[in-house]
């Protein structure tokens, strides 16, 4: 998959179909919506294509950090190279774009530069200055532009909508388990591990300290069973999300206790996939209860992992 970061790299492309859309999650509901557009083109003999914009529109207009990341830039490369997709037109969101009308976002972005033949996005879609365009403007235009377009219904899972706004609820409640259903993966945060206060070494659990990334959904405090990757090795692991309460005053943190493996990380990136809620962060009499509860938590995360393996 090549990835065009600015419009200037967008050359000799051929004719595309190409999904639109926020793809801030690429959840179940966005993955459907990009294979159609995989698919299309499949059958057209087009280019696949994805376009979306790689910050939040909803950020730049407002000048703060509004709406939390749900998915890295990488994994969301990933992600749809996976899939299938030819082409990923990864812009970064100005206020210029914004005051595009829809006829000029049309022409100019769509036909101009990304070569549609076949365009493909949700119910909701919405597009040019303040948001006039809509999926009825977009199938209008292109039976003026040379484009056929296909309007996506949105994906339910037991009654409820698949959206990044429900999943993001999900994250922020330490839903992990729901979460997982909606996204179609675990979700992961990641960093470099840095010092901490040892506390965890002296009790016997050694832990990876990754400051809180605020561009991203942080889980809700408390202790998860997880996934731990570290230069492309996936671990077993516990971890804690919070402010460590029975030790002192710390900000919140994110703290993982790789299960049963010993390794110095410091300075290492490292990537924890949230699979399982175990309980809430608390304050503990002491050191000793603490420990004692650390210890049943890591066995109980134990036999997730091997029920995990069985599966």
């Amino acid at each position: 998959m090549k990835v065009f970061k600015c419009l200037d790299e967008i050359k000799e492309i051929g004719y595309t179909a190409t999904a639109l859309g926020n793809f801030d999650g690429v959840h179940l509901g966005h993955q459907a919506l990009i294979a159609e557009a995989v698919k299309q083109a499949k059958e057209k003999g087009l280019k696949s294509a994805v376009f979306t914009f790689s910050n939040h529109p909803k950020n730049v207009i407002s000048g703060t950090n509004m709406v939390k990341n749900i998915i890295y830039n990488d994994e969301k490369e990933a992600i749809l190279e996976a899939m299938g997709v030819d082409y990923l037109f990864s812009l970064d969101y100005t206020k210029e774009f914004g005051a595009m009308t829809p006829q000029a976002f049309a022409a100019e972005l769509l036909v101009k530069q990304f070569c549609v033949k076949h365009v493909v996005c949700g119910f909701n879609y919405r597009y040019g200055y303040q948001a006039q365009g809509n999926p009825q403007t977009l199938i209008e235009q292109g039976c003026i532009m040379g484009f056929d377009v296909s309007v996506m219904d949105a994906v339910s899972l037991e009654g409820s909508v698949v959206s990044s706004t429900l999943i993001r609820g999900l994250i922020a409640q330490g839903e992990m388990e729901e979460c997982s259903r909606y996204l179609g993966r675990n979700y992961s945060i990641g960093g470099q591990v840095i010092e901490g206060n040892h506390i965890g070494r002296t009790i016997g659990f050694p832990t990876c300290n990754i400051t809180v990334d605020e561009t991203m959904v942080t889980p809700a405090s408390g202790v998860y069973v997880t996934r731990c990757k570290v230069d492309g090795q996936m671990y077993p692991a516990i971890t804690n999300v919070g402010s460590k309460p029975t030790i002192g005053l710390y900000h919140k943190n994110v703290e993982t206790h790789l299960l049963d493996v010993k390794a110095d990380l410091y300075g290492k990136e490292i990537r924890v996939e949230f699979l399982k809620k175990l309980r809430d962060e608390r304050k503990f009499d002491n050191i000793e209860a603490l420990t004692e509860e650390i210890q049943r938590n890591c066995d109980t995360a134990r036999e997730y992992h091997k029920l995990l393996k069985k599966q």
